[in-house]
């Protein structure tokens, strides 16, 4: 390099001669890669890995950061393959878009996540894409909505917010039975709680914001598939939409997820301790959580999760206006949207995550007005009983 001009040594970097081995993978900040030939460019951008040479061309398609991280995950779930994306979001319509065309029909769940809803609802209609929806508990109500153009069956569980599930394994043989693709949103679960992909489940999405990242600190979202098919068609979405994840942020998400399993058994404990004691306060009417027997699908759950998970719903006597005094006067417990940080989060439904659904319909899924959802976090649970308890003293 000392044969350069100065205006050429700042731009181009000295290689580095001695052999490190981090216990920590770097940040690959690149945007692009060197390559080692034309017919090396040429195999790369045809999809053709060849296996003595670096495998990256350009970091929309791969980046040795995402791919660590994406890696790992495809193997959380016992799945072919991962692919990380910008969002939660971004992942759900990904996946539905490599999937889905004009004059397809897929079938939608109530209740579901108010942002899924709004693309089920609003955005796959404009594309000629055909909806029906069915009752998430009830697979017999699935059955009723196939037609012969139906594409895809999709599932969210535990449902957001009010904590119904979905039997993985009869929404995967159905799927199989009427040659659709199964998909289904398990960021409620986290790969801790459930593996769809071991029940028969073709694709798996997260919004990895949450358990997964585990912090409140990134935004990231995780498509998992069951094939090699299935990986290349959400390849090529993905690659021409452009909704990857950054690689800090796929640095941030790998590091979540090393403490994915001491978290989610904090999270189970908690949880399940604070579902018990709201059961039994004179002020709440209704406990949502599928660890306690009187959850109408317990046994469901049981045989489906390891663990129960870390969210609960609740609704309070006096509905809408009592449910605002319980989550305005919290000292510890933050009002706050999203979910799965370390710290216990709350907020109210119908006036925060699932504004969007028309009511009607969401008092038909069963969000109710005052639905209050809370994510438990790890703190100690004597602490969170007691800010529950001060808050709830204030209902009049």
């Amino acid at each position: 390099m000392n044969e350069y001009n100065f205006s050429t040594k700042v731009v181009n970097e000295y290689t580095i001669q001695q052999s490190i081995h981090p216990i920590v993978g770097p940040i690959y900040t690149a945007s692009t890669y060197i390559l080692e030939s034309a017919e090396h460019g040429a195999k790369l951008a045809n999809l053709e890995d060849p296996e003595d040479k670096s495998p990256f061309l350009y970091s929309r398609w791969k980046n040795p950061t995402t791919d660590s991280t994406a890696k790992k995950l495809a193997i959380l779930e016992n799945g072919f393959g991962c692919h990380l994306t910008g969002s939660g979001m971004a992942a759900i319509t990904t996946a539905l878009f490599s999937q889905l065309k004009a004059g397809d029909h897929v079938i939608a769940p109530k209740p579901v996540y108010g942002g899924t809803h709004e693309v089920f609802a609003k955005v796959l209609p404009k594309y000629g894409i055909e909806v029906s929806w069915a009752d998430l508990t009830d697979i017999d109500t699935y059955r009723t909505k196939i037609k012969e153009n139906t594409k895809l069956i999709y599932g969210e569980s535990p449902a957001n917010p009010n904590m119904s599930l979905v039997d993985l394994k009869a929404l995967a043989q159905l799927a199989k039975e009427f040659n659709c693709i199964s998909m289904v949103d398990s960021t409620f679960g986290s790969p801790y709680i459930q593996q769809p992909i071991n029940h028969g489940i073709d694709i798996v999405v997260h919004s990895a914001t949450k358990y997964l990242g585990g912090h409140s600190d990134i935004i990231a979202g995780a498509i998992i598939v069951n094939s090699e098919k299935l990986h290349q068609d959400i390849f090529q979405t993905i690659k021409l939409f452009g909704g990857i994840l950054s690689p800090f942020d796929a640095y941030l998400l790998g590091r979540g997820i090393k403490t994915l399993d001491v978290r989610m058994e904090r999270h189970n404990k908690n949880a399940l301790s604070v579902a018990k004691y709201l059961e039994d306060h004179d002020k709440v009417s209704k406990v949502y959580y599928p660890g306690l027997a009187s959850h109408p699908q317990h046994q469901l759950a049981k045989s489906q999760m390891n663990g129960f998970g870390g969210m609960i719903a609740f609704e309070v006597n006096g509905g809408l206006e009592a449910g605002k005094t319980v989550i305005e006067n919290l000292n510890l417990i933050t009002l706050a949207v999203s979910l799965g940080g370390v710290e216990s989060l709350i907020e109210q439904a119908s006036t925060m995550t699932h504004t969007m659904v028309p009511r009607e319909e969401r008092i038909a899924s069963g969000i109710s007005d005052g639905l209050i959802r809370l994510s438990v976090g790890i703190e100690s649970v004597d602490d969170i009983i007691h800010d529950l308890n001060q808050a709830l003293e204030r209902i009049a």
